[in-house]
């Protein structure tokens, strides 16, 4: 189907309820979970600051160990020995950047390696660019941190979870995902061909994100491994530091004075993980803990099958998975 066509496609589906749905929800507290957690392994991404971090201590509180993806060993190191100290559990870490495929892919066959079950895995490192930069395989940064390397991971983790009892994927979303208004464009990942620019990038990167979740639905159902995906609220958080000083002064002191405790996402998370409710719900979007119908991009089949095929090309899984050692 041609961009025209998807665009009035797209256009004909979208509608003011879902938008007016959005805004209310928007304004709700996350449900919450009293149940503990107690001896159970989670997996979280970019862990040392913000959401990933209040998220690390809401599960340890809870008697969860913990088992971190960071790029950085010094605060991976600060971390491990605060939630060991204060909770009493055991809280390790991976080394990895997770804008380069190297580090993606090794920081997936340690996970594999792992001989005890993964309870719940959330995606959560993330990135925030005004101006497009690539990694070092080429590949737009944005994208490949939010999107990319969560694919490869649930890609190449997929057979150990489904051989658990159960398991559970979180990817922290957005609500950001809507600023892809007309729709992901696979031929053009990178951005060579369209302007660039920050949230039109965000935006791709969490309708991405959402149509993965289609396809990974699919291949789960029945297997007690869930995936959903969800918008984290409005929240302080340090993503953007890798800008400009401009960027950095408007979030200091305009963005971040309207915006909340981070703490609202990790009780959610909680909840998304661990709470009976949720034992059968895959494939949904959610803001914070309610049900939300997502952008009509995130919901195309087509471009999910699309995208599907093209994340195996970019992210060399064809030929990298026959061969253990790369």
């Amino acid at each position: 189907m041609t961009n025209n066509k998807k665009f009035f496609k797209y256009f004909k589906e979208y509608e003011w309820s879902n938008v007016y749905a959005m805004i209310k929800n928007n304004r709700l507290d996350p449900k919450i979970c009293t149940e503990d957690f107690k001896g159970r392994l989670v997996v979280i991404t970019g862990a040392t600051s913000g959401i990933g971090k209040v998220t690390a201590r809401k599960y340890a509180s809870m008697g969860a160990n913990i088992l971190c993806i960071n790029r950085n060993p010094i605060k991976s190191e600060a971390l491990k020995a605060e939630i060991e100290n204060e909770f009493k559990v055991d809280c390790n870490y991976i080394t990895a950047d997770l804008s380069g495929l190297d580090d993606i892919y090794r920081a997936s066959r340690e996970l594999n390696k792992i001989t005890t079950p993964i309870d719940v895995i959330i995606h959560n490192a993330g990135v925030y660019l005004t101006k497009k930069e690539l990694t070092i395989d080429g590949l737009e940064t944005v994208f490949v941190v939010h999107y990319l390397s969560s694919f490869i991971i649930n890609y190449l983790l997929a057979d150990k979870l489904k051989s658990q009892d159960k398991a559970r994927i979180i990817m922290v979303g957005s609500e950001g995902h809507r600023f892809a208004a007309w729709g992901l464009k696979v031929d053009d990942l990178n951005w060579n061909k369209h302007r660039y620019s920050g949230l039109k990038s965000y935006g791709s990167a969490k309708t991405a994100q959402l149509l993965s979740m289609l396809i990974f639905k699919d291949q789960f159902n029945n297997t007690g491994l869930t995936i959903n995906t969800m918008h984290p609220g409005a929240v302080k958080t340090d993503t953007g530091q890798e800008n400009g000083p401009i960027y950095k002064w408007f979030k200091k002191h305009l963005f971040d004075k309207t915006l909340k405790s981070p703490e609202i996402s990790a009780e959610a998370l909680y909840y998304l993980g661990v709470s009976d409710n949720l034992d059968d719900v895959s494939g949904k979007f959610f803001n914070l803990t309610t049900l939300e119908e997502p952008a009509p991009p995130a919901l195309d089949i087509e471009v999910a099958h699309q995208l599907w095929q093209k994340s195996l090309e970019l992210s060399q899984l064809n030929t990298r998975e026959l061969n253990p050692i790369l």
